[in-house]
Formats: C-alpha cells, structure tokens, sequence
C-alpha cells in the first residue's frame, strides 16, 4: 500500500513552482516600497491548539530586517538590519486554558542590545468534545514596550483563532484587534490586524505555507492603503515530532508603510514542567 504522503513528482512541481513564484511576486511588489516604523517581534500565525495540561512551551522568535526603515520615524528607532530575539514561554494549565509569557529585545549596529519589552498572553479554546466543524481558541493580550521601539507603551489585544486541517491541507485566520493604552495610537480606537496561513504537507516532515500579516488601521475607519501594513510570507514548517516546532519564512512588504524584506525563524521545544 502506497504512503499516504507520497508525493506524484507533477504535484511536488506544481507545489515548488508555486511557491517560488509567490515569493518572486512578493518580491518585485515589495522592491520598491518605503519603511516605516513597524513592530516585528514575534511573527506567527496561531492555531487554535493550546499546550496540553502540565506542559510548558519554550519558543525563540528571531527576526533580522534586512530592508526596513533608515531614520527614526515618530521617536521609533530604525529597523534596517535590526535582529528581534523573543523568548515565549506558554504553560498548560487544562485541557482549554494556557498562560504565554513574552521577553522583547533588540540588537542593531551602534546601538547594542536592548530590552524592548514585556507581554503576558492568556488563551482558552473550545474543547474536541464540544465537535465543532473548526478549531476555535481566543487570545488575550497584554504588556509594555519601551518608547524608542514602539509608538505605544501600553497595548491589549484581543485575537480570534480559527483553523481548520483538511487532509493535507491546513488554513488559519486570525482576525485580531488592538487598542493603545498609552501613546500615539491610544486616541484611535481598535485597530484591526489579521493574520492568516495555508500550507500544505509535502511530505510527512516537510510542510509549505503562504503566510499573511496585516493592519489596516482603526477598525471602523481603515488608513489610506499606503499607510497600511501588509506583508505576505512563504514559510516552511518541519514537523519533528510533538515536542518540537520549526518555523521558517521570507516576510516582503506590500505596501510603503511595511519593512520590505524580514526573515523570521521560530524554535520551540515542549517540556513536562
């Protein structure tokens, strides 16, 4: 009997070549585009999975712009060639609840290694037993981050997950919404930022995705598109068990208010504490 991941070599092709080609796409409609200042810090786009009771997720997020902003803009330092390195450590406390806890830093050229902030993240999701047709979890979140990386010091998010496996196939919306607290965007309400995902499982190690990150703005009132932030991400996840996670991808902006060209990795590991 044939493996179920077994791959025809004209599907494997039409898989690569579509692939290539998105990131080519990205590419020549990103080249061009202006940097603004924007937050990039842990990128990734959630399933609606919670870590399992008594298990503790530890995940670093790196991310190295290598074409973004080159002046401060709005009292945010520049983000050309600026590594992100964030610690993640998500606790299960029951088969529908965790608790993430997130450690921002930055390191750039002439200006060192810096602290940028601080996240705290509880999730809960709607249990297997409850059979609904997606998997569906709700994250909260809250924290600080300083003022010389961001234009708002105190933010709260609130982020709907959908997903949904269909064979190989898997796809995930984020439709999340966040309002400032304190700084240069508290006076304009909720801002929409969705996040989506489809990938596709080429092997049983080897998955492809087309990732998307977005902001429009205010929720009610979207932002001209040129001052909105869009980026459009091929990535690759290997599945190397249920204890590990593996993320890679190219994140090209789309608009001239999005950093251009960032390359993001995701590393975690699953431990019984």
């Amino acid at each position: 009997m044939p493996n179920r991941f077994q791959l025809p070599t004209v599907r494997f092709r039409a898989l690569t070549t579509l692939f290539t080609a998105a990131t080519l796409l990205a590419g020549l409609t990103g080249i061009s585009a202006r940097c603004n200042a924007q937050e990039n810090y842990e990128i990734q786009v959630y399933g609606s999975e919670t870590v399992k009771p008594g298990k503790t997720m530890v995940e670093m997020h790196s991310n190295y712009t290598f074409n973004g902003s080159t002046t401060k803009q709005e009292g945010v330092l520049p983000t050309r060639h600026q590594l992100h390195e964030t610690l993640e450590i998500t606790h299960g406390y029951s088969d529908t609840f965790e608790t993430g806890f997130y450690l921002f830093t930055s390191a750039q050229k002439h200006q060192g290694w810096d602290f940028v902030g601080a996240h705290i993240r509880p999730r809960w999701r709607v249990p297997e037993s409850a059979k609904w047709p997606v998997g569906f979890s709700l994250s909260t979140e809250f924290g600080y981050q300083r003022r010389d990386f961001s234009t708002d010091d105190w933010t709260f998010e609130i982020r709907p997950i959908i997903d949904k496996q269909l064979g190989r196939w898997y796809v995930a919306f984020n439709p999340a919404f966040e309002q400032s607290f304190k700084g240069l965007n508290a006076p304009r309400g909720l801002a929409f930022s969705p996040a989506a995902k489809i990938s596709y499982d080429v092997t049983p190690k080897v998955t492809l995705g087309l990732e998307y990150y977005g902001s429009t703005g205010p929720f009610l009132q979207w932002d001209r598109l040129a001052d909105q932030q869009h980026q459009i991400c091929p990535s690759v996840d290997l599945n190397l068990g249920q204890e590990w996670e593996f993320n890679f991808g190219v994140a090209l902006g789309l608009t001239h208010s999005t950093d251009n060209m960032l390359v993001k990795m995701i590393v975690g590991k699953r431990f019984n504490f």
